[in-house]
C-alpha cells in the first residue's frame, strides 16, 4: 500500500487540550499530514482521520480528554482516531479501550505519528480494538522540534521538553520525560523561517524552559541572546519560567534587549514556605519576591503573571492566608489560579491534611477576585500613555484587538489593512466588558527597532 492510497485527498479533524506547547505540537503534526496530502476537515464534512492531543494536568483535564474523544468519534463515524499527549502517555490502556479509538501514541512516539499511522493501517485488516505504542519514562529522550503559527499574529517556538523537577503534586515529568532541548542553531533557524513567513512575534514555549541546555550544554540566556539577533521578529515573549531559573542576568538582558518584551510569567504555586517545602519547590517566598522586585526595578511597567495553586494537601487556613497576603503585597499583574487535583502516583498523596472541595472553591474565588483587581489597576494606570501594538485581524464585529509591549490588551476601530502590523496608539479607558483598554491609532511603525511604552502629557 502506498503513501498516496492512505493519505492523499483525505480529511483530518484536530482537537487539542491543555497548554500552548500542545497546540504548537498539534500544528507540527498538521504540517506533516498536509505534506502527505491530508487537508483539515471543513464544517459539515466527515473526517477520515481524527487527531486528539490530550492534557493530564488535573482530573478535570482527564475528563475533558475523554469527552473530546467521544465527541469526535460521534461526529466522524468511521474515522481513524489517533490520541496523543500527556493523558495518552500516562493512561494508554484506558484511552485505547475507549470505543472508536484506533491508535494511542506516547510522548516518544507522537513525533512519528504519520509513519506509525501508516504502518498500523497497512497491517490492520479492519477496524478493531485500539492499540497503543508508548515508551517507559526513562526511554522518553527525543526532542521533537515545533515552530508553528498559533493564531493570526504570533508563532510558538518549542525550545525544550520534559522536566527534572518532580514536584510532589505533578505528573508532567512522567508524561513528558526528562528535560531535553534543541540546539540554539536549530532554534534560530526555525525563528528565521518564521520571520521569512511573515511572523512578527514568537512565544518561547516548553515544559521547563529555564532548564534549557541539559542536552546541548548551552544556556537559556545564550538562546535568548541568539534569538534577539533574528531580524524580522520584532517581539519575543517568554512563557513560564521557574523562579529559581529566572536569573538576575536574564532579567537585566531582557530589560535592554531589542525584541524581548517586558512580560514575565513566573509560577509561585504557594505563598507559604511550609507548603512550598511540601511541594518540593526549589525556592521560597523571599526568592520569589526578589525576582518580582528585580523585574520591576528594571522594567517598572512589566506585566507579571503568576501561577498559584489552592487547596493542595497541607495548605492549612493559615497557609492560604499567607499566600493571599503575600500576593496582595506584590506588584504582580495577573494570577492564574488552579485548584489542586489528586493525581495517582504522586508523592502529595502521602500528605495527611486535605482541603474540603467547597473551601478550595472559596480560596480560588478569593484569588481570582484579587487578580481581577490587580489587572484592572495595572490597565488603568496606563490610561493616557502611548504604546506600540501588534494588531490582530478581527474575525467579526467593528473592532480589532492587539497587545502592547507589556501585554495590555487593547481595542480599536476595525481596519483590516493593519492586520499583523505594529501601530502606535494612545491608550484610553476600559472597554464595555472590561477586557481591554480602548486605543486611538496614531501612526504605523515602519522600522524594526522601536522604543517601549512612553508616557505622554496629553490628556485623552
Amino acid at each position: 500500500m502506498t503513501d498516496e492510497s492512505i493519505f492523499q485527498d483525505k480529511k483530518v479533524a484536530y482537537y487539542t487540550l491543555g497548554c500552548k506547547l500542545n497546540f504548537s505540537e498539534t500544528s507540527t503534526i498538521a504540517q506533516a499530514l498536509k505534506s502527505r496530502g491530508v487537508r483539515p476537515v471543513q464544517r459539515g464534512e466527515i473526517a477520515d482521520f481524527c487527531v486528539i492531543n490530550t492534557c493530564s494536568v488535573t482530573e478535570v483535564a482527564d475528563r475533558k480528554c475523554r469527552q473530546a474523544i467521544h465527541k469526535l468519534v460521534k461526529q466522524h463515524p468511521g474515522a481513524y482516531v489517533v490520541v496523543v499527549g500527556c493523558y495518552a502517555q500516562l493512561k494508554p490502556e484506558t484511552v485505547a479501550r475507549i470505543e472508536g479509538v484506533d491508535l494511542v501514541l506516547g510522548a516518544e512516539e507522537k513525533g512519528r505519528l504519520v509513519e506509525l499511522v501508516e504502518a498500523m493501517m497497512v497491517t490492520a485488516a479492519e477496524k478493531s480494538v485500539g492499540r497503543f505504542i508508548t515508551s517507559k519514562f526513562k526511554d522518553i529522550r527525543t526532542f521533537s522540534p515545533s515552530c508553528s503559527r498559533g493564531d493570526r499574529t504570533r508563532y510558538f517556538l518549542k525550545v525544550q521538553d520534559g522536566c527534572d523537577y518532580f514536584c510532589t503534586y505533578c505528573t508532567i515529568p512522567f508524561a513528558r520525560g526528562r528535560s531535553r532541548n534543541g540546539s540554539i542553531a536549530s532554534l534560530v533557524e526555525q525563528a528565521e523561517r518564521a520571520a521569512a513567513d511573515g511572523g512578527r512575534e514568537i512565544v518561547i514555549t516548553g515544559v521547563n524552559i529555564g532548564d534549557f541546555g541539559k542536552t546541548t550544554g548551552e544556556s537559556f540566556l545564550d538562546l535568548v541572546k541568539a534569538l534577539d539577533e533574528v531580524r524580522g521578529i520584532e517581539r519575543y515573549r517568554i512563557s513560564s519560567l521557574e523562579p529559581d531559573l529566572l536569573t538576575d542576568e536574564l532579567i537585566a538582558y531582557v530589560a535592554r534587549s531589542r525584541a524581548f518584551m517586558p512580560h514575565f510569567h513566573i509560577p509561585l504555586q504557594s505563598g507559604s514556605d511550609d507548603v512550598l517545602r511540601l511541594m518540593h519547590r526549589r525556592y521560597d517566598r523571599a526568592l520569589f519576591a526578589h525576582k518580582v522586585m528585580t523585574v520591576k526595578s528594571l522594567m517598572p511597567d512589566a506585566f507579571i503573571g503568576v501561577d498559584v495553586m489552592v487547596g493542595t494537601r497541607g495548605e492549612t487556613p493559615e497557609c492560604f492566608e499567607q499566600t493571599y497576603e503575600f500576593l496582595k503585597a506584590l506588584p504582580v499583574t495577573q494570577l492564574h489560579v488552579f485548584s489542586y487535583s489528586e493525581r495517582p502516583g504522586t508523592q502529595a498523596l502521602k500528605i495527611d491534611y486535605m482541603v474540603d472541595p467547597k473551601e478550595k472553591h472559596r480560596r480560588s474565588q478569593c484569588l481570582l477576585d484579587l487578580s481581577e483587581q490587580k489587572t484592572r489597576e495595572f490597565y488603568l494606570s496606563h490610561v493616557g500613555w502611548e504604546a506600540s501594538v501588534l494588531v490582530e485581524k478581527a474575525t467579526k464585529g467593528d473592532v480589532m484587538h492587539g497587545f502592547t509591549e507589556n501585554y495590555i490588551r487593547v481595542e480599536m476601530s476595525r481596519n483590516d489593512a493593519l492586520d499583523n502590523k505594529i501601530v502606535r496608539v494612545r491608550l484610553g479607558g476600559m472597554n464595555t466588558d472590561g477586557s481591554s483598554l480602548r486605543a486611538e491609532i496614531k501612526n504605523r511603525i515602519n522600522d524594526e527597532s522601536h522604543s517601549l511604552m512612553d508616557k505622554t502629557n496629553n490628556e485623552i
